[in-house]
């Protein structure tokens, strides 16, 4: 699977999380840039980011810092 992730750095974040399945690598990237673009525009501090992963459930043990608090992560 696919996941685009917008992260607000400043509240430490996940703004939006959205799935694409395997075969739309093409449409997940196109997203990516759409929402980088319109980011842009606004003048934003977000992070997009575009994951690959087998699963939601490995994307959060292996990128732990978008979802989890700095508590979280000292533990």
């Amino acid at each position: 699977m696919w996941f685009l992730i917008e992260y607000n750095r400043q509240q430490g974040e996940v703004v939006t999380l959205k799935r694409f399945k395997e075969n739309e690598r093409s449409k997940a990237e196109n997203s990516r840039l759409e929402l980088e673009l319109e980011l842009n525009r606004a003048g934003g501090e977000h992070e997009v980011v575009l994951l690959q992963a087998a699963s939601e459930v490995s994307l959060r043990r292996t990128h732990r810092r978008y979802f989890e608090d700095l508590l979280e992560l000292a533990s």
